[in-house]
């Protein structure tokens, strides 16, 4: 047996470890369990009873029928009474709650389609009706099991989850009957509240309760929810002045891609401060000290938020990749909120929820700092302005006409290259100047070529100097387009006006545009399995801009001959990263490209370089001016920079 035998079998038994741990119950989990099982061991007791009577019964003549079946009567009678006492023992004064059936009602507004379960008083399945998933279906945030709300609390010294009783229905104050859909549209609203009641003598104590209440309209994502605490001061241990909310969530795979700007992520907003989370689509978790203003369970595109109208004491959140034989569920979020409760007596936390989509707009309407769950660019002032101000206004403005979102794109391109074009003629200007002295430039190349560098630097600033030329003028104006650039690599992933926008070949714009699938699963590093058009496009069109700018730039780029290859290297490597992108992106630095390729054409037919060579060897003849700060600054470094290759 080898090393790398050994190794493996080690390896095999470390997973097999940690599986077994991994998948070991939790003790809320054991609990159930116990409950579950202790049930079904009672209902096979009776069972074994009833099917013992039967037996006994046909074997006996018919005079001692009547005696044996009142035996099983008794029999039957006990058994029932051990499991309700064990029920008894196990949830004390919420015992009455744990039997019931579990029953729906579904509330359908204009935006949402939301169905409650009794059991828990909980929303069992939450749907947005104007959307679908990237496959055509419904569009469902979470359903049934794949979701936890409720309590966990110690009431006279039995451990209470709510999600395990059936509640009481009410609707606009009254008792649900036999009602199972309720349709709001317009201004409407419904209430429904669930209230999970104490036990008394005689079944249930309608004084002691827990409500559960939630206020719908039918044109908004976001409701109330609020919970009300009824007579249960001599219950719940309210010592500490809160209790403990679960939420959980298994969160549903909605889109083709996600990228790691824009994946799944916990975020929150303490009352005081600025919107934070945990890395979105890592595995973590975090204890959060401190009032707390929301927590949300953000995918790309929607969102599930739980909203305090006051504050959270504070909160424990956990985000994880879990193994699942459903491939639609891409990862679990869970958070333990502590609701700040003055009393039992009567005492009403109010809440809100949205569940809905990350619409820019709407989220900054609520003025919760919601919008920022929206990754335009927060971390820099600049590209937040860029997004927020000039492109968002832009595609709300044409994409509420019914404009096509490529040309919403186009219109939008064309407005930041008007806003740019200054930038660009300084740039080009500058690129004329450094080609009008580039003859005298080579001779001050061949005088230096093998004398001291710092000389021939020197009488090329002075020569700058002297034409009145800044070398420096053609980068300046680049870096101010970098902000832009960056403003719209944040935007577009996370714009969900692009999502199942179709354009040309590209059907969903915010997802890759793929014209041709590599067979049999071929993957190429660093590029993928597919071929996206626009990416193609958009690297094609950048290798060409590169070409000509060289070529304009002349001297310059002679004497960095490295950055100039490096240009050349930059359009390759964004091949491999923009592949798996949206292609809204690579379709705006495609346009972006193909126009600045028109403004130099124009740009070009209005200058005269004969007349800026004129001008600059008329600026020869003036006095010299004073040497700048920063040209003898850069004159020092030359000069130390040369002693220490001596030395």
């Amino acid at each position: 047996m080898d090393k790398n035998t050994i190794s493996g079998i080690a390896l095999i038994f470390i997973i097999f470890i940690f599986f077994s741990w991994w998948n070991s119950p939790s003790e809320e989990e054991q609990m159930n369990m116990d409950h579950k099982r202790d049930s079904i061991a009672q209902v096979i007791q009776i069972q074994r009873i009833t099917d013992s009577i039967r037996n006994t019964v046909q074997m006996n003549s018919n005079n001692f029928q009547e005696q044996k079946i009142e035996v099983a009567e008794n029999n039957q009678e006990e058994a029932l009474t051990e499991t309700t006492q064990d029920i008894k023992d196990k949830y004390g004064v919420f015992a009455n709650s744990t039997i019931g059936e579990q029953k729906f009602i579904e509330i359908e507004s204009d935006v949402l389609k939301l169905k409650f379960s009794n059991k828990g008083g909980r929303i069992y399945e939450a749907e947005l009706k104007n959307f679908v998933t990237n496959d055509s279906l419904p569009l469902v945030l979470f359903k049934g099991d794949t979701a936890r709300f409720g309590f966990v609390f110690n009431a006279a010294n039995r451990l209470i989850n709510t999600q395990d009783h059936y509640y009481k229905a009410f609707v606009n104050g009254h008792e649900l009957g036999s009602q199972t859909k309720i349709t709001i549209s317009g201004d409407e609203n419904v209430n429904i509240a669930y209230r999970l009641y104490a036990d008394s003598a005689e079944g249930f104590n309608l004084d002691e309760y827990i409500e559960f209440s939630y206020t719908l309209t039918a044109n908004d994502y976001m409701f109330d929810f609020d919970i009300h605490f009824q007579g249960l001061e001599n219950i719940i241990d309210n010592r500490t002045g809160s209790v403990e909310f679960n939420w959980m969530q298994n969160l549903r795979t909605q889109e083709q891609i996600v990228d790691k700007y824009n994946g799944s992520g916990i975020y929150y907003k303490y009352s005081q401060d600025k919107v934070d989370n945990l890395s979105e689509n890592k595995d973590g978790k975090e204890s959060l000290k401190g009032r707390l203003a929301w927590i949300s369970f953000k995918q790309r595109f929607f969102t599930s938020t739980l909203i305090s109208k006051s504050q959270f004491l504070s909160a424990n959140v956990e985000q994880i990749h879990l193994q699942s034989k459903d491939p639609k569920y891409q990862i679990t979020m869970s958070t333990d909120v502590g609701l700040i409760v003055d009393n039992m007596k009567d005492y009403t936390v109010g809440m809100q929820m949205y569940l809905g989509p990350n619409e820019f707009r709407r989220l900054e309407s609520y003025n919760m700092d919601l919008d920022h769950q929206i990754p335009i660019g927060w971390g820099f002032f600049l590209l937040a302005w860029i997004n927020k101000y000039i492109v968002i206004n832009v595609f709300h403005i044409l994409g509420g006409l019914g404009w096509n979102y490529g040309i919403v794109i186009l219109v939008l391109t064309i407005l930041l290259k008007l806003f740019l074009f200054p930038i660009a003629y300084k740039t080009y200007l500058s690129s004329a100047k450094m080609r009008v002295l580039k003859p005298e430039i080579d001779v001050i190349n061949e005088k230096f070529k093998d004398k001291d560098a710092v000389k021939k630097q020197q009488a090329t600033m002075d020569l700058y100097k002297k034409a009145g030329v800044n070398p420096m003028a053609g980068c300046l104006p680049m870096l101010l387009q970098m902000p832009i650039l960056f403003a719209m690599f944040r935007f577009f992933p996370a714009s969900i006006e692009l999502r199942q926008k179709a354009f040309l070949w590209a059907h969903d714009l915010s997802t890759y545009d793929s014209i041709w699938t590599f067979p049999n699963g071929f993957d190429i590093p660093f590029y993928g399995d597919h071929i996206s058009l626009f990416t193609l496009l958009m690297t094609v069109s950048t290798i060409m801009y590169t070409k000509v700018n060289n070529d304009m730039m002349g001297s310059s780029t002679q004497q960095m001959p490295g950055m100039k290859y490096m240009m050349y290297l930059m359009p390759v490597m964004f091949l491999g990263i923009f592949n798996n992108y949206a292609a809204g992106l690579s379709y705006y630095y495609f346009l972006a490209n193909i126009i600045t390729f028109g403004q130099m054409f124009l740009i070009r037919k209005t200058i005269d370089e004969k007349k800026i060579h004129a001008q600059l060897q008329a600026n020869k003849l003036k006095p010299a001016k004073k040497k700048s700060g920063f040209q003898k600054r850069l004159e020092e470094m030359s000069k130390q920079q040369q002693q220490g290759k001596k030395k």
